[in-house]
């Protein structure tokens, strides 16, 4: 394959050089090679000032992220050859990691794949392509799971919003094989199902594995309130972890048949309550009812979704852990975790102590967690970290 090339302005490929994938709209000396001559999903062999070859690029010539980093090496295009290689590398990881075939397989930028995501459940895959050059190579990335894995159904999950800058069209469809509306998975030696059809992501959330392994110890014996619950990841594992009562809260009553669904699977639907409506509204019908518990779980949707969204984000933030907070039994604890990649770790640790402080109350920090390991972090890639979790003792009053 002859390919054409990508020539980056003097001094713009410091960041590539220093292990960093993504190539601005604004480091391309478009007089030599202008964008507007490529299409989205093209490659091309990307070139610094002076000519020398830096590697194999995906490109988005209408994205501010206009290419991608594929491979430093110009013998390595991104094929079905490639794919195949990268998911080795990526499966290795995971089964070192995992007892249970049930994980984030691929996690685009960290896996050296920009533009995939694969989530595992058995023997059923479901595929985020979130790049235009990664969705022209559709069928090599079907191809290559297939080989690795031998699935029996891959779903692929194309209505993510990030389609939407590569001007790709938003789709959920069956690409190979049978894929049921739920399907198992395992997490923690606990079992459910997931909505992967119709669920939110991927129908899962895999990242917050660790933290929530990390419950047991605290739930033992305790009543528990799970918020923003969804399929009930937190509040059921809480359950079989010992909780003596755990309320569900959920806006989707997709979610909460979930919950439901997965507590008996489980044999711990007496522990488990669900409460369907808005999260602060029910926040302050709980108060209202003096109701008290000894662990509440705050992990809710991402508030800081643009770095515009901050201020108000941060506002959202610490009105749900000041409630929540509120809501704690005496010596009670609090998990409260975010999504949001714009929230840095120490802004949600002040925010939670603002909040604490604001009930004239204090708290020791227990534990902090991250994303799993199966959501490796890319060192020169800020935005690949984006998991926080705290767990906070709200210290009785003195």
């Amino acid at each position: 394959m002859t390919l054409p090339s990508l020539r980056l302005k003097a001094n713009a490929d410091r960041r590539l050089r220093a292990g960093h994938l993504w190539i601005y709209s604004n480091e391309i000396d478009v007089a030599a090679t202008p964008l507007a001559a490529f299409q989205a999903g093209d490659q091309a062999i990307l070139e610094a000032a002076g000519g020398k070859p830096l590697g194999i690029v995906g490109i988005s010539p209408n994205n501010l992220i206009c290419a991608r980093l594929l491979s430093r090496d110009l013998k390595h295009v991104l094929d079905k050859s490639l794919l195949v290689h990268r998911l080795n590398v990526a499966l290795s990881l995971r089964e070192r990691l995992f007892d249970q075939p049930c994980y984030r397989l691929v996690y685009g930028d960290s896996d050296l794949l920009p533009g995939l995501v694969v989530d595992r459940f058995f023997d059923i895959l479901v595929v985020q392509l979130a790049s235009a050059t990664m969705e022209r190579h559709k069928d090599d990335v079907l191809a290559a799971l297939i080989q690795v894995l031998q699935p029996r159904g891959i779903l692929l999950k194309n209505d993510s919003a990030a389609r939407d800058a590569e001007g790709l069209e938003r789709y959920v469809e069956t690409a190979f094989g049978v894929v049921p509306e739920w399907v198992a998975l395992e997490e923690n030696g606990v079992k459910f199902e997931a909505p992967v059809v119709g669920g939110q992501k991927t129908g899962w959330f895999y990242d917050h594995r660790m933290n929530r392994a990390r419950l047991a110890p605290y739930v033992q014996g305790k009543r528990v309130l799970d918020l923003f619950s969804y399929i009930g990841g937190w509040g059921v594992q809480a359950a079989a972890f010992g909780a003596s009562e755990v309320f569900c809260v959920d806006g989707s009553a997709l979610a909460l048949d979930g919950v439901e669904r997965n507590a008996t699977l489980n044999g711990v639907a007496e522990q488990v309550t669900c409460i369907e409506g808005d999260v602060f509204e029910a926040l302050k019908e709980l108060k209202a009812a003096e109701e008290r518990f000894d662990v509440v779980i705050a992990d809710p949707p991402a508030f800081i979704k643009r770095k515009k969204d901050l201020k108000n984000g941060e506002a959202a933030y610490r009105r749900l852990n000041e409630q929540a907070m509120r809501l704690l039994s005496k010596d009670g604890i609090l998990v409260s975790a975010s999504c949001s990649m714009h929230l840095p770790e120490d802004d949600l640790q002040n925010i939670l102590l603002s909040s604490a402080r604001h009930l004239d109350r204090n708290i020791q920090l227990l534990e902090r967690g991250g994303q799993g390991p199966d959501h490796p972090v890319h060192p020169a890639i800020p935005e690949t970290r984006y998991i926080k979790s705290l767990t906070v003792r709200l210290l009785p009053n003195a």
